[in-house]
């Protein structure tokens, strides 16, 4: 807790002599340096009456890199201005849509230490999801493949949704030492009952059904008929969203989760995860695992503690503050959390993480603090701490575009 309490004194010290700042007489744009044909990173196809954008790193999973948040926010806007472009699609190619943020390059850039480089990528990123959010054209995204962390935040806030038999959609950043960010405690907070809790802190996955059914998707189809619902996509002339929603459902399938789906186990989850407390969730499991007759709270039970004990704390409270919260203040709190992880001022858990389970490939990450018994409320409060006049926080065009509630 001293440790902690010294840290908030400094930061507001360092900031004051502009050392948290980290101000540039350059270029204040992200350093495309470091990605090769960074424009082959995300394509473009023209159609009649719209534009697709597509995500082209198959070999990474389509994972997203910080020129590619840039490209993808320059060509929305430029798109949203042009009155001959009525609506806009996404799509990944490969067996991705998208991994997630690009978190080995950002492990690379903090270990040379390129923390600006990493606050400009998280910067861009968010605007482009608050971009995506209040986006003015209808805005389709196809969520065929892994769609996991950013891969939500970049497509679940646009107006249709198209998920497949393929689609694996999770938010793994508590086992990464991170937590669920680019508005995924707007998303998540706003799941049935406690499932957003349940996901953010478990990492579990959920497929295309599951999606439909708790509303992160709008439209289902088999991954073999894509290719004409793109086609009739494609031959649309006007931007009529009834228009696209028949052309979605033309080829699309009624679906119910099985008898294994997570979602049958909603009562428990609700009962384990509507508690205010990590600590509490963790004994309403062991006490549900002590009289099941299977393994599944055994096997969450497991996974939360693998994950970073900091990490799921501060994943658990700003889940909890995102139901209250619009689009744009979700961002502005996740942009603050996102900025103290990469300072390590309290921990150096997401470099860790990463390092563990995806660098050395070790899968045994030595977090601190250690144990959930461990984290202090101050340390917690860190990553919720308003940033200092020199580090300013995330601006949003909240007065041109009207944020969701």
């Amino acid at each position: 807790m001293q440790r902690v309490k010294a840290v908030l004194k400094a930061r507001h010290s360092f900031q004051r002599l502009g050392i948290l700042s980290h101000q540039r007489c350059l270029s204040a744009q992200p350093n495309y340096a470091l990605y090769d044909d960074f424009e082959d990173q995300v394509l473009v196809e023209g159609r009649a009456k719209s534009r697709a954008a597509i995500l082209n790193r198959p070999s990474a999973l389509n994972a997203l890199t910080a020129s590619m948040a840039a490209r993808l926010k320059r060509l929305y806007e430029s798109w949203e201005e042009n009155p001959d472009i009525g609506f806009v699609l996404m799509k990944g190619n490969g067996r991705a849509f998208c991994s997630g943020v690009d978190t080995v390059a950002l492990h690379r850039l903090l270990n040379e230490g390129k923390v600006y480089e990493c606050k400009r990528f998280f910067e861009t990123l968010y605007k482009f999801v608050y971009l995506q959010g209040t986006y003015l054209k209808p805005h389709v995204a196809i969520l065929d493949g892994i769609t996991m962390g950013c891969g939500g935040g970049i497509s679940l806030p646009g107006m249709f949704r198209l998920v497949t038999d393929k689609t694996v959609f999770s938010h793994p950043e508590t086992q990464l030492g991170f937590h669920p960010d680019a508005g995924a405690s707007f998303y998540l907070s706003r799941l049935p009952g406690y499932l957003g809790e349940y996901l953010a802190l478990t990492g579990d996955k959920l497929n295309g059904v599951e999606m439909i059914a708790c509303g992160l998707a709008t439209h289902y189809c088999l991954n073999a008929r894509l290719a004409w619902i793109e086609e009739r996509l494609g031959n649309l002339m006007n931007d009529d969203p009834a228009a696209i929603d028949s052309s979605l459902a033309q080829y699309g399938d009624l679906v119910y989760p099985d008898r294994s789906s997570i979602l049958r186990r909603i009562d428990t989850i609700d009962k384990c995860f509507s508690h205010d407390t990590v600590e509490e969730i963790i004994d309403s499991l062991e006490n549900e695992a002590a009289g099941a007759y299977d393994d599944w709270c055994k096997t969450v039970l497991r996974k939360m503690k693998e994950a970073s004990p900091l990490s799921l704390k501060v994943t658990l409270r700003s889940i909890r503050e995102g139901r209250f919260q619009s689009l744009d203040q979700c961002l502005a709190r996740e942009y603050r959390i996102s900025l103290a992880w990469i300072s390590k001022s309290v921990s150096n858990d997401f470099t860790e993480g990463v390092r563990a389970r995806l660098v050395d490939n070790d899968f045994a990450p030595k977090w601190y603090p250690a144990s959930l018994e461990e984290v202090s409320k101050d340390m917690v409060e860190y990553y919720f701490t308003p940033l200092g006049e020199l580090e300013p926080e995330l601006v949003l065009p909240t007065s041109l575009r009207e944020p969701y509630i």
